[in-house]
């Protein structure tokens, strides 16, 4: 099996003990994590060959970060060494009726400071059959727009599968800056991941007859949000996933494929959150590891869907969830009972 290339920052997660408020906590637990790279891990879990393209400094911090991509089994042979620091971000888990909260300290990072020539991408794509990137990673850098349509060049002229998940996140950049730079950049696309939020931050596309506040969700309207992405931008497959926000603490949660000009749903579950951060990278991993095992399009978005609700079971970024699992889930075996 040929390998998936994934690119972006990869960084330090640190989060207060539970359900504590960072004004209460008194130490945090640490957490290496990244978008792109937690889509690498979990596919490394599931047996598919990853390489993982990040920039990193030389100092022991790092040599931490690197020590889990280890454990996993996550290729690291093209990580750029440079720079000073690794990015950090904190997280406050939610509960109940009170939202999560996310506070970012990741600018002047090794990555952020990424140039051009630090990655050889004839080298990085040798042996590689699908390439993904997510928007946060032109968001991070002034070379890394420029870096990330390189990227996306060198791995369409070698036919290489290339996926890319939205992930609006408005304390990087501008709406508009988001939607400058992104339009350069989905032209390439043959896989797009999206929620109901970032099509519409992003895109401008928005979903008829939906309050994302209230939990209310139209599947015609995503139909439509996904046949308008598909069409304008060339775009062979679109994925929305669809998440009922019920509470901090309770959601609904599907996905829609859009592929060939059909809309395929999943099911429906109902998740009791343990940890949410990472769901949608799980649900691109669960996508891409569907797509290249020749998975048709319901199976598809049922395995992808399946694996980003077992995720948000988990502690941490990171789908640690095998391919059996996922499909014991898929089968309706969702009743949590004890395996003995």
């Amino acid at each position: 099996m040929k390998k998936v290339v994934g690119f972006g920052d990869y960084i330090l997660r640190l989060n207060p003990e539970g359900y504590l408020k960072f004004i209460q906590a008194d130490k945090f637990n640490v957490f290496y994590t990244g978008a792109e790279a937690n889509v690498c891990t979990s596919l490394s879990y599931m047996g598919v060959p990853t390489q993982f393209v990040t920039r990193l400094p030389e100092n022991a911090i790092a040599e931490c970060a690197l020590s889990t991509l280890y454990k996993y089994r996550v290729g690291t042979d093209h990580i750029a060494r440079g720079g000073e620091r690794i990015g950090i971000f904190y997280v406050e888990k939610g509960a109940s009726q009170r939202p999560s909260k996310v506070v970012y300290d990741r600018k002047y990072s090794s990555f952020c400071a990424s140039k051009p020539e630090d990655y050889d991408w004839n080298a990085i794509f040798d042996d590689a059959e699908w390439f993904h990137f997510t928007g946060i990673t032109p968001a991070l850098g002034e070379h890394l727009p420029e870096i990330c349509l390189e990227a996306c060049r060198a791995a369409k002229e070698r036919e290489i599968k290339i996926s890319c998940d939205l992930n609006y996140r408005k304390n990087l950049w501008t709406r508009a800056e988001a939607k400058q730079t992104m339009e350069k950049l989905l032209p390439y696309v043959d896989v797009l991941i999206a929620n109901e939020e970032d099509a519409a931050d992003v895109l401008d596309i928005h979903a008829s007859n939906t309050d994302i506040m209230s939990g209310k969700l139209s599947r015609e309207g995503y139909i439509e949000v996904a046949d308008k992405i598909s069409k304008k931008y060339g775009i062979g497959a679109v994925a929305i996933t669809l998440r009922g926000s019920i509470s901090a603490s309770e959601n609904d949660w599907s996905a829609l494929l859009y592929k060939d000009g059909e809309a395929h749903f999943s099911k429906q579950y109902r998740i009791h959150l343990v940890d949410r951060v990472g769901g949608g990278d799980s649900f691109g991993a669960g996508l891409i590891y569907s797509m290249i095992n020749g998975f048709d399009a319901q199976k598809t978005v049922e395995f992808a869907a399946a694996a980003s609700c077992l995720k948000q079971t988990i502690e941490l970024d990171v789908n640690l969830s095998k391919p059996q699992d996922v499909l014991a889930l898929v089968g309706g075996d969702g009743s949590g009972r004890v395996q003995r």
